[in-house]
């Protein structure tokens, strides 16, 4: 290939990412749900017609975007290419062949020119119901935790199906929510076919294979070379997490061999009777953008680059099996790259951060008027993140979600969507962990319900009983804790009731301190202390 092809091709690829840009603003535009719309808890891509990851849009979360890159091939093996149509969209939520959870919806659309097949787009979001208990841990199977809806088409040659819309506003507590995300959805692959076809008409291409071959043969290249300098060996790492009613270990082997790695989940706790479980797809994608996150953060993702990583278990809390309870699969799929990092660290002395909050505090919140009272009913949810662990030489950023990825959710968003009042969500003084360098800070968050309404919430904590450990010295991060602003202590998982007039206390954890704290410089300490970060009592 000439020096001026390679050119060529470089442009096309980078439009390639505009066009998956641009087709992950439309859902972040149009979307129904605040998830979505404000904290960008969605993935877009575009793949070739083998079903093959291309290019991923930058907003997204890993747990989307990698789960997403494997569910394409499952539409492919359940929908004929015969049966395929300009105009179709295909749609599950399907937890061992979507994200992971039910109340992740994923669509793929084929994109045809000419009538030719020469791509698939696809995206996923989460949407604020999908009937059943509700978004929690209590349910003890997957049949509990809400409607499934198994591939099949949600529009075929552009009609859309109504009888699977009527289906949905059956059985969901916000239907125009959630068909409006569904709609959203669809736009947003059919934005992205437009653009698509819109580029390969301005350039004269009929099918995407040669651009194809240059992106994956670029990747696989440059994913040889950065594995090509990690030794090889095998490395193992455990982690405790609260689980929902006693703690659960979690354990993995990370194996470097022939240019390849994979992580191994057999060690791990058996299956909860709570709906904490994880399939095997969510935590292949965190796993696998651990891995990246350390080895190759700069190459592009996709399936080249993805190719490199494999993962076995055997059936355990890491690799649940249909019908197990997964409405909380991101709990603990959130601790993986804590517990693949903690491997690599021993591989990498000196260059992996400490462990942070990892799973975000989500909350699901059931508000309602007082018996005779007159109010609103709504459904209210909230995405709120603690620390990071401090790296090898900067601390950790405070409140900021790792791994997801996701936006804080602004406190007017959320009170817009119900009666309930964010009465204060503030950074938490002393909860990242001492070290050289110092844990990102947790928060605090104090939710009321408006004048005569009360609420029921969905607990989706962790790190509550066991706190982020330091690393090479560090001090671990402070552990979080759930409690009414009477001091009542509430449970860290598992539907609850706050009455009328009182408050919910949520205070996040801290991210683990790296290195010992006596070499932490003087002005850092000055800094802490001035900004209010760590207290008077702490020094």
């Amino acid at each position: 290939m000439s020096e001026l092809d390679e050119i060529r091709m470089q442009v096309m690829w980078n439009r390639l990412i505009s066009v998956v840009e641009e087709q992950a603003l439309t859902l972040l535009r149009t979307a129904f749900s605040t998830s979505v719309r404000e904290a960008g808890d969605l993935s877009a891509g575009v793949f070739d017609p083998q079903g093959q990851m291309l290019a991923q849009a930058v907003t997204g979360t890993p747990g989307h975007v990698n789960t997403m890159a494997e569910a394409v091939l499952e539409f492919i093996n359940e929908i004929p290419r015969d049966e395929m149509f300009e105009g179709d969209t295909y749609v599950t939520n399907d937890p061992w062949k979507g994200t992971g959870h039910l109340h992740d919806i994923t669509m793929v659309s084929p994109s045809f020119l000419n009538g030719e097949l020469v791509a698939f787009f696809a995206c996923t979001a989460h949407v604020v119901d999908v009937g059943g208990r509700g978004f929690g841990a209590d349910g003890k199977s997957v049949y509990e935790e809400g409607i499934q809806i198994p591939i099949m088409k949600f529009a075929e040659r552009g009609a859309v199906n109504k009888d699977l819309i009527r289906i949905l506003r059956a059985n969901v507590r916000e239907p125009n929510q959630v068909i409006g995300d569904f709609y959203s959805l669809s736009a947003c692959n059919e934005v992205g076919h437009r653009r698509l076809v819109d580029m390969m008409r301005e350039i004269g291409l009929t099918s995407l294979d040669n651009l194809s071959e240059f992106i994956f043969s670029r990747t696989t290249n440059a994913m040889r070379e950065r594995l090509a300098q990690f030794p090889e060996g095998s490395w193992s790492n455990e982690l405790m997490t609260d689980g929902y009613d006693e703690p659960i270990r979690l354990a993995a082997v990370v194996d470097m061999k022939d240019g390849l790695m994979n992580v191994d989940f057999t060690g791990s706790d058996p299956m909860s009777r709570w709906g904490i479980n994880v399939p095997i797809i969510y935590t292949k994608a965190y796993a696998s953008y651990a891995l990246k996150c350390v080895l190759a953060p700069e190459i592009p993702n996709n399936a080249a680059s993805l190719a490199f990583f494999t993962v076995s278990s055997e059936t355990n809390i890491l690799n649940a099996q249909r019908p197990a309870p997964v409405s909380l699969r991101h709990v603990i799929g959130h601790m993986v790259p804590d517990l693949v990092f903690g491997a690599l660290a021993k591989a990498l002395p000196g260059q992996i951060m400490a462990e942070g909050a990892g799973a975000l505090w989500n909350i699901h919140i059931s508000v309602r008027p007082v018996a005779g009272q007159s109010g609103q009913n709504a459904e209210v949810l909230m995405f709120n993140s603690g620390g990071m662990g401090a790296r090898p030489a900067l601390d950790g950023l405070s409140a900021t979600a790792f791994p997801s990825g996701v936006h804080t959710m602004p406190i007017e968003a959320t009170e817009h969507t119900g009666p309930v009042i964010i009465w204060r969500k503030e950074l938490r003084p002393d909860s990242g962990g001492d070290g050289e360098f110092r844990g990102g800070l947790g928060q605090v968050i104090e939710i009321g319900a408006a004048d005569n309404h009360e609420f029921d919430f969905s607990a989706m904590f962790d790190r509550v009983t066991q706190a982020p450990r330091g690393r090479n010295g560090g001090k671990n991060g402070t552990a979080g804790s759930v409690k009414l602003d009477d001091g009542t202590a509430m449970r860290s998982k598992g539907w609850q009731h706050v009455p009328a007039g009182k408050r919910l206390v949520l205070n996040l954890p801290g991210g683990g301190g790296y290195g010992d704290p006596a070499q932490r410089c003087a002005k850092a300490h000055e800094q802490d202390k001035i900004q209010g970060y760590v207290t008077e009592e702490r020094q």
